[in-house]
């Protein structure tokens, strides 16, 4: 383990491919979406929380968590509380608030990028191309 660095939480739930859930999802530690969820995904208690929103996926509402992966799509606003990560094929539509944010090339954002240290200078991590 790298010094300052939190093990990330084991992703104990699933929500698989072919799969849709309507209404709101409230998850401890590790979340991984495949599917499509139609409402909220919320991380709940005061863990270090992940979620992994895959190339596969769709969620259609907020989404709220410590350390958020996003390859598919959101529609709806983000409220990140550590890391967000937008993968190339992330799509978004909504609204984002971030501690820290790393986007890679590729990756689309329709809406307002507003860090949560609204005084203090937005962190933003550059994920270097992988294009030689």
């Amino acid at each position: 383990m790298l010094l300052g660095k939190k093990k990330p939480p084991p992703i104990r739930s699933l929500v698989g491919e072919g799969m849709t859930v309507q209404g709101t999802v409230r998850f401890n530690e590790g979340l991984r979406i495949d599917g499509r969820v139609e409402g909220d995904v919320i991380a709940e208690g005061d863990n270090h929380s992940i979620l992994v929103i895959s190339e596969k996926a769709r969620v259609i509402g907020k989404v709220m968590a410590a350390h958020v992966i996003i390859n598919g799509e959101v529609e709806g606003p983000i409220v990140c509380s550590e890391m967000l990560e937008l993968q190339p094929k992330a799509r978004i539509t909504g609204d984002i608030r971030y501690d820290v944010l790393e986007m890679h090339p590729g990756a689309l954002v329709d809406g307002e990028l507003r860090s949560l240290k609204s005084a203090d200078k937005p962190q933003l991590k550059l994920a270097a191309s992988n294009d030689a």
